[in-house]
């Protein structure tokens, strides 16, 4: 190969390397992104973590005895219906796959003659089945009695475990009178006072017997109520 050969091919080479490079330089200049062009958004910042109510306890469980204060037996009796399979609510009723449940409100925990509990139940045998027991055993039975047999889930519904109770007390020649509701919590009356005027502070409590309204109301409710507690037993 002579010398113009070789130089030939160095042009062409060098030829094809120049156009890559200038092709390069063109699409650069063509495509470079525009810096600044025009106003943007900006995108909203992310909630703060640890606002002033974060710190606050959770509510805890309603008192039982304002639950009953508006519950409503018939509805209970309505509800339990689903529970048939599993308890009678009869008078000397036959136990089934779970105790039968007349008179279950004020009687002892595991205690219905014939009837086989668990020994989760067994363990609060020392104890009776007061409203605030069959409360807390219609939420969950299984926290109430951790081991018990009862494959009931439990029920969050205020309402409804209410309406329950008040029917349960019914199934009584007797029914167990309810809890008063409790009393409003003092934090809440503290803030109300400063926002009345001083001058009309007194006739506000003259008009505000709630003490009588609750006891009125409680004596006629245990008359209807006594639903869920039955459903405790096992």
């Amino acid at each position: 190969m002579d010398s113009f050969e070789l130089n030939k091919i160095l042009g062409a080479i060098l030829g094809t390397l120049l156009f890559v490079m200038g092709v390069g330089f063109l699409a650069e200049a063509i495509y470079e992104p525009a810096h600044g062009a025009g106003p943007g958004y900006d995108l909203p910042a992310a909630p703060a973590e640890g606002g002033p109510g974060d710190n606050a306890a959770p509510a805890g469980p309603v008192d039982i005895g304002t639950l009953l204060a508006s519950a409503d037996p018939k509805a209970g009796e309505a509800a339990a219906k689903k529970c048939q399979a599993c308890h009678d609510f009869t008078e000397g009723g036959p136990n089934k796959t779970g105790p039968n449940l007349y008179g279950i409100v004020g009687e002892k925990i595991a205690d219905v003659p014939g009837f086989s509990f668990s020994e989760a139940l067994k363990a609060h045998s020392s104890e009776t089945w007061d409203y605030d027991k069959l409360n807390q055993w219609l939420i969950s039975p299984k926290t109430f009695a951790p081991g018990t047999k009862m494959t009931y889930a439990g029920d969050k519904d205020d309402k409804d475990r209410a309406n329950l109770i008040a029917y349960l007390s019914t199934l009584s020649k007797s029914p167990v009178p309810f809890p008063a509701p409790a009393a409003p919590a003092t934090g809440a009356s503290s803030e109300a006072a400063p926002a009345a005027p001083s001058s009309e502070a007194a006739p506000a409590s003259s008009e505000a017997p709630a003490a009588p309204a609750s006891s009125s109301e409680a004596a006629p409710a245990s008359s209807e109520a006594a639903p869920a507690s039955s459903s405790a037993a096992q």
